[in-house]
């Protein structure tokens, strides 16, 4: 089972070396990883997806408390978050193939972002779901570069 995390921590070197090496010494491989300042800039949060049961959450849990510099974790279940990631996708492109590039473009509510002879670059933002979904139909012009931001995740404040 994937789970989300989110991890508060001191935004000072290393931190994220450390966090990482917990993660690689403990056998778990990080799926998907986003890290950036905080509203105030003396913390970062993390957004973690990992791959584990209930007893893997407890461990790693455990383990990022023992970080000097872990102040808060969140377990972040999909019905109780919010969760979105960013994707640039260049595309193979060509004059007979533009339009329908442009109509999944508009499907997914994605926008184009660059525009050369050859090829045309798309930002999408929206959950996985959505992501795999635009890169599936994407996939038959020909993806040139792909990169992606990992996934985000806030907890809703709606939770009961």
């Amino acid at each position: 089972m994937k789970h989300t995390i989110s991890v508060i921590v001191e935004n000072r070197p290393g931190v994220l070396s450390r966090v990482s090496g917990l993660f690689s010494r403990r056998g778990f491989n990080i799926e998907s990883l986003a890290v950036g300042v905080t509203e105030d800039p003396n913390f970062s949060r993390m957004t973690i997806v990992v791959e584990g049961d209930e007893q893997d959450l407890e461990q790693i849990t455990k383990q990022l408390y023992k970080l000097i510099d872990t102040l808060k974790i969140f377990d972040l279940p999909a019905e109780k978050s919010i969760a979105s990631e960013l994707v640039l996708i260049k595309v193979a492109a060509n004059d007979k193939t533009r339009p329908e590039i442009t109509q999944i473009v508009e499907i997914f509510h994605a926008r184009i972002v660059d525009v050369a002879e050859g090829s045309v670059t798309i930002e999408l933002t929206g959950e996985t779901a959505k992501v795999e979904g635009a890169i599936k139909l994407l996939t038959k012009f020909g993806i040139k570069e792909l990169v992606r931001t990992g996934k985000i995740a806030l907890l809703r404040d709606s939770v009961a």
